[in-house]
């Protein structure tokens, strides 16, 4: 009797021990997916100064400059898979396609400095602790603070169209806010910090209506530091919500909350999120329109970009309150099981190399429409190793 006891109690440890693997199968398998493309895309790439950025119109790869924007993203999405893996021929392909954009770190022309180093460097420093990475970073949080204004107290974002706007500041401008609160720990530097702190602090005076939605542009006198105008550039109009925007809003406050504990932080944060998950226009599969006030919506172009960026954000968010974890849980694994269904994520050896398919990336000058975007990449791989590290650690 002992041992059919034993054997029974044997059979049932091994059937819970089989149970969670399958139940997690979606997850192993996309993100094995999602190395298959990455390898692809290696394979293709022969130069490591040229960064995929998204496919032209003809369907060729569109490949930028170190200087673009978007150029962190690519060896960003090297390093996550360099954490899944552990593989060190990934950490090999990470280091080659991150130091290219060393030289960026003295760019004093963008804004965009954490995009392009701290989702690279960044992520190379976290995981490798290099400490030319770690100088590099430093100097690139002393290019991003040297465009800080302390009368708008706000971050500059762009430096053309100056006969349409005197001191642009954008939303997207509050992921590079990131970079800041890390130097300012880093460093022990407290003006990192306090930049950091005025700029989330002016967006969220400026930038927001009353419902939570934002803007996605708003203009300030330099002299007085009052707001000249808001309007939403990349969207359908200056009133609608960008998609996109609200992404950016909602990542970039619940990482302040995090820095600074400040609930006014954590306030917006959860705000932005009921907003966005609460809308009448997000669709089924919570990869929403591209503009949530689209005129034609259900026939708009969909943003992945927008669901990955928000599903990070909402795990992250997840953590900081009791009143809507497990809202925030549910919707941000309904938005990766979309965004790792068939409709969004690529087979391998297809779409140019990049994992998903369907963003958009400024869809009023027809400009990267329904076509891949190496930050949707980003932020979906960052996502599902946050979904897979709570999945690890509690039932979600």
């Amino acid at each position: 009797m002992k041992q059919y006891s034993l054997s029974i109690l044997v059979l049932i440890i091994f059937s819970a021990c089989q149970s969670k693997p399958q139940q997690d199968d979606w997850v192993t398998n996309s993100l094995n997916q999602a190395r298959e493309q990455l390898a692809y895309a290696v394979q293709m790439l022969d130069d490591t100064l040229s960064y995929p950025r998204s496919v032209n119109p003809d369907g060729s790869l569109h490949l930028v400059e170190a200087s673009d924007w978007t150029s962190g993203f690519f060896p960003g999405s090297l390093w996550y898979m360099y954490e899944y893996t552990r593989d060190p021929k990934w950490e090999d392909q990470a280091r080659r396609w991150s130091a290219g954009l060393a030289e960026q770190q003295h760019n004093r022309g963008t804004h965009d400095i954490g995009f392009m180093l701290y989702c690279s460097f960044g992520n190379g420093y976290r995981l490798t602790g290099d400490q030319e990475y770690r100088a590099i970073l430093l100097e690139g949080a002393r290019s991003l603070a040297s465009r800080y204004n302390p009368r708008v107290k706000a971050i500059r974002s762009w430096d053309w169209a100056r006969n349409r706007w005197s001191f642009p500041v954008i939303i997207d401008n509050m992921m590079n806010l990131e970079l800041l609160f890390w130097a300012a720990r880093e460093s022990g530097d407290q003006s990192f910090y306090d930049i950091a702190y005025n700029h989330a602090l002016t967006t969220m005076n400026n930038h927001f209506r009353n419902d939570f939605s934002s803007f996605h542009v708003v203009d300030y006198d330099t002299i007085s530091g009052a707001v000249r105008k808001q309007e939403t550039f990349q969207g359908h109009a200056d009133e609608s919500a960008w998609a996109r925007g609200q992404a950016w809003g909602l990542y970039g406050y619940k990482f302040c909350f995090r820095e600074t504990r400040d609930p006014r932080f954590l306030e917006q944060a959860e705000a932005i999120a009921l907003y966005y998950l609460n809308h009448p226009n997000l669709p089924e599969d919570k990869v929403p329109y591209w503009d949530f006030d689209a005129p034609g919506i259900p026939d708009e172009p969909r943003d992945a970009s927008a669901a990955a960026l928000v599903a990070s954000a909402l795990l992250e968010l997840s953590d900081y309150t009791n009143t809507h974890r497990e809202e925030y849980l549910q919707a941000a694994e309904a938005m990766l099981k979309s965004l790792s269904s068939p409709a969004y994520l690529a087979t391998p050896g297809s779409n140019q190399g990049f994992i998903l398919k369907h963003s958009t990336g400024y869809k009023p000058v027809n400009s990267e429409v329904d076509k891949p975007l190496n930050y949707a990449d980003y932020y979906y791989l960052e996502a599902m190793l946050r979904y897979r590290e709570k999945k690890e650690q509690t039932s979600l």
